[in-house]
């Protein structure tokens, strides 16, 4: 089984791991067809396991590569999307 998956995750195309990690996102396949709950957690295992060998520029909450959990700070998610911290933001309630 171990090869198998070895021999799974050397030939994912980033192409093939776009399309399991939409489908891990949204609950559907690409035709809309929704995932059984085991698809789910199959193409969930198989997207960490993609990212953990290829995901050299983490975002926030996803597997780096080598197989860290990448969670960024507040202040590191502004720098990342060009927010300037000294912009003030009026919340109305």
């Amino acid at each position: 089984m171990k090869k198998q998956l070895e021999a799974m995750l050397a030939s994912m195309t980033p192409e093939v791991y776009q399309r399991l990690a939409t489908a891990v996102e949204t609950g559907k396949w690409p035709d809309g067809v929704a995932l059984t709950q085991e698809q789910r957690d199959n193409c969930l295992q198989l997207v960490m396991m993609w990212q953990a060998r290829h995901n050299d520029t983490p975002q926030h909450m996803t597997i780096a590569k080598g197989g860290e959990m990448v969670t960024k700070s507040k202040k590191e998610l502004k720098e990342e999307f060009g927010i300037d911290s000294d912009v003030t933001r009026i919340h109305l309630h």
